[in-house]
């Protein structure tokens, strides 16, 4: 019997302009549609990091004025998922499988109050050398170093609260649709007043907005993509061990030892642990797209369950 899945691509695994996105996306597409043909019900997620701080420079550096954050998102969400929904369109018709593909421009709502908003972490564009990030900050921009890969333009990461759109996205995934959800962690709303959503500045972590997408989808499994196979301690040194399969138990202690980069591995493990734990039975993995089909089959990639 098949599985309810939602799997998390990275958003830079996507490119770093059109055509890399659009190559990138046939790539992603066999590896999804894999598992749809094995019987799976699938929700995609994905990150938009380069893509979000590219429209928000382009359209900042035209127009002379901040542009909101809230609509780079919104904006993002449409065209990653244009060209998503499209190779998997193609590639499900291809292989004889007919089964609609929809994008949702998805709202997450976050607590107004919380303390993420008073200091910037989630990066966002493109990586800087050490001289570009100075002019940045010259102009008021938060930049930190990430990942030992460069700088990068950070803005507040929120924790997310709830998916707005849930029901739609139900809706369509049990009427056999492909759902494309939570882009680039979903744009960010506070509840303000009776009704209203308000639009925040911020970025939610794609990880964590696909955690708590799989919790209220009841997915059996959260599968995040990422540029490893396997999750590592000790990484990138001579005693580095990779990991098969490992409980949140064990997970929590090797994140309290610190083996795990903030803004890199840390925030996957720890979407990973945090849906593990949110109902008996789910498990999550983490590994590279083009494994994913094995994955899923226990034969690679870190389980966590």
């Amino acid at each position: 019997m098949g599985k309810k899945i939602v799997i998390a691509l990275g958003g830079n695994a996507l490119g770093k302009n059109l055509a890399e996105q659009y190559a990138a996306a046939r790539i992603t597409a066999k590896t999804i549609v894999d598992l749809i043909e094995a019987g799976n019900d699938v929700v995609v997620s994905h990150g938009n990091g380069p893509q979000v701080g590219f429209i928000n420079s382009a359209i900042s550096q035209f127009t002379g004025e901040p542009f909101p954050m809230t609509m780079s998102g919104a904006m993002s969400q449409a065209y990653i998922g244009y060209d998503l929904q499209n190779v998997l369109r193609e590639e499900l018709l291809d292989r004889g499988i007919k089964r609609p593909v929809a994008t949702i421009v998805t709202q997450v709502v976050v607590d107004s109050a919380d303390p993420a908003f008073q200091h910037p972490t989630k990066p966002i564009g493109r990586f800087m050398t050490a001289e570009e990030a100075e002019v940045a900050r010259a102009k008021g921009e938060t930049v930190m170093e990430d990942a030992g890969r460069g700088y990068r333009v950070v803005v507040p990461s929120p924790k997310p609260v709830e998916i707005v759109e849930i029901d739609s996205i139900h809706t369509l995934v049990d009427s056999g649709h492909i759902v494309i959800a939570c882009g680039g962690g979903g744009i960010p709303v506070v509840k303000s007043g009776k009704n209203h959503l308000k639009g925040v500045n911020a970025v939610i972590d794609k990880d964590f907005a696909s955690c708590t997408l799989a919790q209220q989808m009841n997915a059996d499994c959260l599968i995040i993509l990422t540029a490893v196979e396997k999750v590592a301690i000790h990484f990138g040194k001579e005693n580095q061990t990779n990991l098969d399969t490992i409980t949140p138990e064990q997970a929590a202690e090797y994140i309290s030892q610190g083996e795990f980069a903030p803004g890199s591995m840390l925030p996957k493990v720890e979407a990973a642990v945090q849906f593990v734990r949110s109902k008996e039975g789910r498990y999550s993995i983490i590994t590279l797209l083009e494994k994913a089909k094995e994955a899923i089959q226990g034969k690679t990639g870190t389980i966590i369950r």
